[in-house]
């Protein structure tokens, strides 16, 4: 098998990346739309609505990663330290940008379920939290921290 080239490396590193933020992201929107629903629903207010959603964004993010690794006979207590390895810095990243743009749109965080503007704010916050996090996924992968501490239980 032939070496793989600096350029064909860094596209995969860009793909591994991609895929791991993919992955944190199905967590975090899983926990920020169902967070936000929510306390839409109770009629809570702002400041509550976000915290909800940040807490269920973390806790489905890290549920997703844990499953796995569960799955390969690790403990309990071994997969959330696995997990808070991998996706913490991930998923704040997300959570800070996503929230950050809901936050900006005018009218945003104050639409109801019904609006629009609710859905449309929540799946453009995700996209733009997305795209900031491959790169800082990115360079956590290379340096062996991040998502890259998952893959060893990938396979098992």
């Amino acid at each position: 098998m032939s070496a793989l080239t600096t350029q064909d490396r860094a596209h995969t590193s860009w793909r591994v990346a991609a895929s791991a933020t993919l992955h944190c992201l199905t967590g975090c929107a899983i926990g920020e739309v169902l967070g936000m629903v929510l306390a839409t629903w109770w009629g809570w207010g702002n400041a509550a609505s976000i915290v909800l959603a940040i807490v269920l964004a973390f806790a489905f993010g890290y549920s997703l990663t844990m499953t796995p690794v569960l799955r390969s006979g690790v403990t309990l207590r071994r997969a959330v330290g696995v997990a808070f390895a991998a996706d913490t810095v991930s998923i704040a990243v997300m959570e800070l940008m996503d929230n950050a743009f809901v936050l900006a749109v005018p009218g945003a965080i104050d639409a109801g379920l019904s609006d629009a503007l609710f859905w449309t704010s929540l799946a453009i916050s995700l996209v733009v939290a997305f795209v900031v996090t491959v790169p800082v996924n990115r360079a956590m992968i290379a340096r062996g921290r991040g998502h890259a501490v998952v893959h060893q239980y990938h396979h098992h």
